[in-house]
């Protein structure tokens, strides 16, 4: 320095004891200014190349920009008349040292800089820059001691000696001071930005520097939440670099690289190999011997690791925020150095007092600098967790639309799901914590450091409490987490019963026997509720073990320190400085372990992921869509199919040629590969051999009818445009018209998921009208007729299929099993196991007497012929209009046979017209659209306001009612809650206590009384904190451990309760995966979430109290800032709890479409590819994603937002504390003035706390709100009525009589039965049939009061069953239901859930339902367990169950619900035979779909729109030749 200086001093040892300091003159012109520069000179090179790589487009030159520029210049122009005048006094020979001519020159070329870099950042696009922003702010900073010392100078010399230089540094002063303040507003946005064009763009990419770090940009949002809450349309939209558009696809191609990169190493291996074993190196491989040996040694080859395809994605974005983290880390550790100095300066009295307040403002610095850059490093770290989510999301959706059959096999629908929802959390979740991987052991280190220093070795002993501490958590996090498992599968087994019951709640209602399964469910709960209670007294350890550890740290330590050696003395400083550092360390140490045990768990899910990612995909090339020439529309040559690679081939030898526009029908027996045979023309199975090609594009109509959930109208056009004409015609084809009419909104219903409120027959014509709107060049029809009613199914083969339908010129390929079908086909192909036995016409395969012969003589003989008669005359234009669906309009059965006869000529001459080769186009789309009375629909229809089934569920919005906590707070128990509350403040002010005698002390170091009272100071401060423990851990055990549990067990109890007793409407009104979210989510958030929010939110709570109060006795001014800091407090914090519980909600309710929505594409993955829609899904599907991080990226910044607002609160409290430390340093001793700074010091962590825990316990609370909410819902009947208990032996004999007797669904709807009145004798048989729709059902569900009478009465036997209670009812009536429902568990459960039968009695029931065998046969015998839903039985074995249940229970009243398609003709026969024997002296009522199964019975009853038609003997009703006889004929009876 003395070569520059000369004889300037740089740095003497007067200036800071004096009361007026200044620094020397040779470093205010060296240092200070270089300061500035060397910074930007650091960064502008690294700066400059980041611009050239991301240029974000051009900015206009605007006035601030030029005023900038200007300033810049003139800056510059200063500095160097500095230079120039140094240069002439040399020649004046006044010599200057070399300082004055460096600095100006240095100084000067920074300024150049500067002024390049405001135009460069304007030419790429920079609106606010934060490198400038620093460079000016120390530019001012270290401008402003030469600022005050050359006034102090001047003061004291009288007068200015260097009237040019104090000019031109005042000058630049300003001017720094004007670039600083200008630099804080923004540019203009560039041009050609999205700002200009998106409506609602994010203001953080406009937002300037200084609003960035503090988040300021977000405070628009706060303000609006708070005034309302907050909707979808308030939300901005999603930056452009974390929407899915560009975070999937960057990530694909680095996993795209990934995977060549490994089959790359994986072939030069092989070359190797293959050198090795071929002496011939071009012959490859000799024979198969020879490949399997290679396929042997290249098995260890490296898979593509998908770890390193994410770190190349999103690694270099998430080192920005690591490098935040390390600047964070060091500068933590700058206030237990500062807090030494104040306790210093307090001890010493003749300090200066600038001294204090210089320390409370550097306190003060370094704790904002801190909080800002610790909220810059959560940012990047959410940020590269959300886009993480986004890509991963985005990959395995897209995977999944590729995936072979084999691997959907390997990973089913609820595992995927769970690969994005579950294991893409867990990876959004550790990148918030895996910067602590190298952070806690610096941490650790640094600390250890500091310490050392402090105390020496005796911090050893204090680290040894903290290093046997580890082990001792991690044993409570392992039990915790086995018990958590345990817990899981425990809540599992609820969910799936619980899932049940609600599926099979119709069943359970008609067949009573909710108490049984309530029970069930009961016991499971109680389970569940014994394990929380372990993991409850688990948590209180962990929790006293937490909050003990810094005070047993400090114990040993202190007393090891005082007790090894004389000299020794703890004194303030000592003390005080190590509780803060341990205090410090207490974080990184309860880190750790978490962070590598979710670093388990990310690899876990990390391995999952890649196996997914890695499963093989369809082969897009092994059907051939070129559009070659041939006359064949679809060929298939030497085809062998598999499922799998490794499989049989399901199809072996299939050689198929399907001319241009002909009906190819295929039949076969069940399991013959008449499916498989569809999927591989759809390339949907492995292709072992031969070739396939397609012309044109294909429509394809699955069994299993797939629908999505939105409107009818979308399910059909799925993705084309809509044309009016076009879609009536579709409508009228597919017989949907009349449907349309019934569904409550017409065509814009919204249909449920999997189509839920369609019928069967209904989901699979829309799926058919799916197909038929598509145009496409081949259909392929997989059984699309069995679903649906018999008439029907004539209806859509003649309009649609058939060779006179919409279909006709088209390639058609249709598998069926109705037989009456077959005359009309062009070819028929027979397959017999997956081979083709015989393929031709009709006529000609009955000619040849082979397997198709068979097949028909099969089926009833019968039937074909009538169908002849039929196909002879004109295709039967009467059956014009379907009765499927309620369509009983008078108007529609055309009784004029003049009409009738008019309209077949009509038809006639239209296809002879269309046979007109003229202009063949436009009139089959004439013929098509046969003009019927009303073609177009009447235009008011469409407007109606669609009436949705299904109510959206409510979500509370605004603030949470105070009753909410009265509720929970009188489940706990209204006086233990306040006990609790009680015990908490104990707890604090133990923990007061200890630190008031732990600074008592201190204080003796200062008397020098330190040896006499030495074991009365540590054994005093041990009781006390011991007693801070115990009254931690009581605290805990009885909050969360008792009294928490008390209550989730009665808000589950009263909700279940609630379910079973809801009346069926309930049921249909509202979705089984809502009542299911109650029972799981919100349940869990009860048992769980709830008590930890409020055991966290009280502590830090009396934390927080603790501090103000100790800051507030020592220094009584502290009282005068206390107020505004916690108005303030209290005010951000409502902004934020009103925002931030808006945005949870906003996010939880648009997290779920995602996964619907990608459940449902998995299931009908073969449909979107067969008619090409992948890339309309995947692009549907990102939208969701984007759509739900829209809200989850606000909900990031609320947290960061409130967290600098919060932690500057805190700032100040340690700013005053350390100010009015400094002020009274007279009045307090050293030990106090620790106290309240190292107390302040921790505040914000818990003023943070206080605050999230108050918004989680808003958002959680709600949960006891919603299920009070269902414990309310209004039940049915009572089960028993006491004084109305029929005889037990009632019913004896049968008698049903029915008066007077109307029913309706719901409230406010139609009746739908009216006005019945009959009779029924004891032991008749009686049918009951009618149009779909006519009241059949309605009639049985009357019988067991799942409706309730609207008018009249039934009356069996003598009792009015109005009168009774439900189960006594309903346990004296026998039903076979429709659909046969089994429940998971064992056979003898599923028969008799209440174990009131023996043995031998279920065997005769299995005996005479034909099920003896087939039990018999299996190795539990009766405790076979069916699973879900029965799953592991045939259809017809179900149905066969449930008459097993009817043969036990052997009522009085038997009701059959027939089944419809489920049952083949055989199964049919036993049920119908065993009826007659077994149950010849009950009464019998049978819903028949089939009539041959009434024609013997005593009487039929005919409903029609919900009144009896005809009632009598089968016999007389055909001769009446009315309704019934109608129906007859067209079964082929009459």
């Amino acid at each position: 320095m003395e070569h520059l200086c000369g004889q300037l001093t740089f740095w003497p040892n007067l200036t800071l004891h004096s009361d007026r300091p200044d620094l020397p003159e040779c470093f205010q012109l060296s240092v200070l200014p270089w300061a500035p520069c060397i910074y930007l000179w650091a960064v502008s090179p690294l700066y400059i190349l980041y611009l050239k790589r991301n240029s974000r487009g051009y900015i206009m030159m605007s006035i601030l920009n030029r005023i900038k520029t200007v300033l810049g210049l003139i800056l510059w122009i200063v500095c160097w008349t500095d230079l120039f005048s140094s240069f002439h006094e040399m020649n004046q020979n006044q010599s200057k040292p070399p300082i004055y001519f460096v600095t100006p020159l240095i100084v000067g070329m920074t300024m150049l800089l500067a002024t390049f870099l405001i135009q460069f950042e304007r030419l790429k696009g920079v609106q606010s820059s934060g490198v400038l922003f620093i460079f000016w702010t120390i530019s001012v900073l270290c401008a402003i001691v030469p600022f005050r010392s050359k006034i102090m100078h001047a003061n004291q010399e009288n007068g200015v000696d260097d009237k040019l230089r104090f000019t031109t540094f005042y000058i630049y002063f300003g001017l720094t001071l004007l670039e600083l303040i200008l630099s804080c507003f923004n540019e203009k946005p560039p041009l050609f930005s999205s700002v200009a064009t998106d409506p609602n763009v994010c203001p953080e990419t406009t937002a300037g520097f200084l609003s960035k770090m503090t988040f300021w940009w977000f405070t628009s949002m706060a303000i609006k939440g708070y005034k309302s809450p907050l909707e979808n349309k308030d939300l901005w939209s999603l930056n452009k670099q974390d929407s899915s558009e560009l975070v999937v696809p960057n990530l694909l191609n680095e996993w795209e690289v990934e995977k060549s990169k490994a089959q790359s190493e994986q072939s030069v291996k092989e070359q190797a190999t293959f050198t090795k074993t071929g002496a011939e190196t071009n012959h490859v491989g000799g024979g198969p011997e020879e490949a399997e040996v290679l396929l042997s040694e290249r098995k260890e080859s490296r898979k593509p690791s998908f770890l390193w395809a994410l770190l190349r994605a999103f690694g270099p974005y998430f080192l920005i925020g690591s490098a935040f983290k390390l600047l964070q880390d060091l500068i933590t550790f700058v206030n237990p150095q500062l807090l030494r100095m104040l306790i210093d300066f307090t001890k010493d009295k003749h300090a200066p007092l600038w001294w204090g307040y210089a320390l409370a403002f550097l306190m003060f610095g370094t704790s904002l600098l801190q909080t800002l850059i610790l909220h810059q490093h959560f940012q990047y770290c959410f940020v590269t967790g959300m886009r993480l989510r986004s890509g991963i999301i985005g990959a395995i959706y897209r995977k999944s639309l590729v995936i072979t059959n084999e691997a959907k096999r390997s990973s089913t629908v609820g595992e995927v799901v769970n690969l994005m929802s579950v294991d893409a959390q867990r990876f959004m979740d550790l990148t918030t914590f895996l910067n602590m991987l190298w952070s806690a052991p610096l941490q650790i280190i640094l600390a250890l450091f500091f310490l050392w220093q402090n105390l020496g070795p005796s911090v050893l002993a204090g680290v040894a409490v903290m290093v046997l501490l580890i082990p001792f958590n991690a044993f409570i996090a392992m039990k915790t987490r086995t018990y958590q498992v345990e817990q899981m599968k425990y809540k599992d087994d609820r969910i799936k019963l619980m899932n049940e019951i609600l599926n099979g709640i119709k069943v359970l209602k008609l067949y009573a026997w909710e108490v049984s399964f309530k029970e069930k469910i009961l016991q499971i709960r109680q389970k569940e509720l014994n394990v929380l209670r372990k993991t409850a007294y688990l948590s209180a350890l962990s929790t006293m073990a937490w909050t003990s550890a810094p005070f047993l740290v400090a114990l040993t330590t202190f007393a090891v320190f005082v007790s090894v050696k004389k000299e020794n003395i703890l004194d303030a400083e000592r003390a005080f400085v190590s509780l803060s550092l341990f205090n410090i360390l207490r974080f990184p140490l309860n880190m750790l372990p978490q962070v590598i045990s979710s670093i388990v768990q990310a690899s876990v899910s990390l391995k999952r992921i890649q196996d997914f990612l890695s499963h093989p995909e369809l082969d897009p090339e092994s059907v051939d869509r070129r559009n070659n020439t041939s006359e064949y529309a679809v060929t298939v040559v030497n085809g062998k199919f598999a499922w799998a690679k490794q499989d049989q081939p399901t199809l072996d030898n299939i050689n198929v040629m399907v001319p241009q526009g002909s009906l190819l029908a295929v039949v076969g027996h069940v399991g013959c590969g008449k499916t498989s045979l569809v999927s591989a023309l759809l390339g949907e199975m492995e292709k072992l051999d031969g070739q396939i090609s397609i012309r044109g594009s294909v429509a394809y109509v699955p069994q299993q009818a797939w629908i999505q959930n939105c409107t009818l109208r979308d399910n059909i056009l799925f993705g084309r445009p809509y044309v009016e004409h076009k879609y009536r015609c579709v409508l009228e084809a597919c017989a949907l018209t009349p449907d349309l009419e019934v569904l409550p909104g017409g065509d814009q219903t919204e249909i449920g998921e999997k189509g839920i409120n369609l019928s069967g027959g209904q989901r699979q014509r829309v799926s058919l009208a799916r197909a038929l709107y598509s145009e496409s060049d081949v259909y392929l029809l997989d059984d699309p007729l069995s679903a649906v009613d018999a008439h029907v199914a004539k209806h859509i083969f003649d309009k649609v299929i058939g060779p006179e339908g919409v279909l006709k010129g088209k390639t058609r390929i249709l598998v069926t099993h109705g037989i009456s079908f077959l005359p009309q086909v062009d070819n028929i192909l027979v397959l017999v196991d997956g081979r083709v036995s015989e393929m031709g016409s009709y006529q000609e395969l009955l000619k040849q007497n082979g397997a198709f012969a068979e097949f028909l003589r099969n089926y009833s003989l019968e039937d074909i012929i009538e169908d002849d008669e039929v196909t002879l005359s004109l295709v039967d234009e009467e059956e014009d209009f379907p009765d499927d669906a309620l369509s009983n309009h008078a108007d529609m059965v055309d009784n004029e046979p003049v009409v009738n006869e008019a309209r077949r000529q009509f038809m006639r001459q239209i296809s002879i017209m269309s046979n007109d080769p003229e202009n063949p186009k436009k009139m089959s789309r004439r013929r098509r659209c046969s003009e019927r009375k009303h073609s177009e629909p009447p235009a008011e229809k469409k407007e109606q306001k669609v009436n949705k089934l299904i109510q959206a569920e409510t979500t509370e919005t605004g603030r949470v009612k105070f009753k909410v906590y009265w509720e929970y707070m009188k489940a706990v128990g209204p006086l233990l809650s306040l006990f609790i509350c009680f015990l908490y403040g104990c707890q604090s002010a133990a923990a007061i206590g200890a630190n008031f005698w732990l600074s008592e002390w201190t204080n003796d170091a200062e008397n020098n009384r330190t040896q006499e009272n030495m074991e009365m100071r540590v054994g005093v401060y041990a009781a006390l904190g011991i007693s801070q423990g115990a009254l931690i851990l009581a605290n805990c055990l009885l909050c969360r451990a008792y009294s928490m549990l008390k209550a989730a067990h009665a808000t589950h109890l009263h909700m279940l309760q609630a379910i079973l007793r809801a009346p069926q409407a309930f049921f249909e009104a509202t979705p089984s995966g809502r009542v299911l979210n109650r029972f799981s989510k919100d349940v869990d958030t009860i048992d769980t979430l709830i008590p930890e929010n409020i055991d966290i939110w009280m502590r830090t709570f009396w934390y927080t109290v603790n501090v103000l109060l100790v800051c507030s006795a020592l220094t009584p001014m502290f009282l005068i800032v206390i107020v505004p800091l916690m108005l303030f407090y209290w005010w951000v914090q409502r902004f934020y709890v009103a925002t931030s519980r808006q945005l949870k909600r906003l996010e939880s309710v648009s997290r779920s479409p995602i996964y619907s929505h990608f459940s449902e594409t998995i299931t009908g993955t073969s449909v979107i590819r067969a008619y090409g829609r992948n890339a309309a899904f995947v692009l549907l599907s990102d939208m969701k994603v984007d759509e739900n991080q829209k809200s989850y990226y606000p909900g990031i910044v609320s947290n960061r937002w409130l967290g600098v607002r919060i932690e500057f609160i805190g700032n100040c409290i340690v700013l005053f504390a350390a100010l009015f430390a400094a002020v009274g340093r007279d009045k307090l001793s050293p030990g106090l003035v620790g106290l309240s700074v190292s107390y302040a010091l921790q505040v914000t962590m818990s003023l943070n706390w206080m605050v999230r825990m108050t918004s989680d316990l808003e958002s959680n609370i709600v949960a006891v709100e919603r299920v009070k909410e269902y414990s309310e819902t209004q039940t049915e009947a009572p089960w028993v009525v006491q004084d109305k208990r029929p005889p037990p032996d009632w019913p004896p004999e049968g008698n049903v009589e029915f008066v007077d007797y109307s029913v309706r669904y719901r409230e406010g709807l139609d009746l739908v039965l009216r006005n019945i009145s009959l009779k029924v004798k004891g032991g008749e048989k009686i049918g009951i049939v009618g149009r779909t729709g006519a009241g059949k059902s309605s009639m049985t569900l009357c019988l067991f009061r799942l409706l309730e009478a609207a008018d009249g009465e039934i009356v069996i036997d003598e009792v009015k069953i109005s009168e009774i209670g439900l189960h006594d009812l309903r346990s004296k009536l026998t039903i076979i239901p429709q659909e046969p429902v089994l429940f998971s568990g064992s056979l003898r459960m599923n028969l008799d859930p209440f174990d009131k039968y023996t043995d031998e009695e279920l065997w005769k029931a299995l005996e005479q339902s034909h099920l003896k065998k087939f039990v018999s046969n299996q190795s539990a015998k009766l405790d076979l367990e069916c699973s879900e839903g029965g799953e592991n039985l045939s259809v017809g074995q179900r149905q066969l169950v449930c008459l097993a249940r009817a043969l036990l229970r052997k009522t009085r009243i038997l009701v059959l619900d027939e089944a419809t398609a489920a049952v083949d003709l055989e199964t049919d026969d036993l049920i119908q035979s065993t009826i007659r024997t077994q149950f010849e002296d009950c009464t019998v009522f049978t819903i028949a779909h089939r009539l041959n199964t009434i024609m013997d019975y005593t009487r039929v009853l005919v409903l029609d729109k919900g009144q009896i038609a005809e009632f009598d003997t089968p016999g007389n009703l055909i001769a009446q030749k009315g309704i019934f006889f109608g129906m007859a004929k067209d079964a082929g009876l009459a």
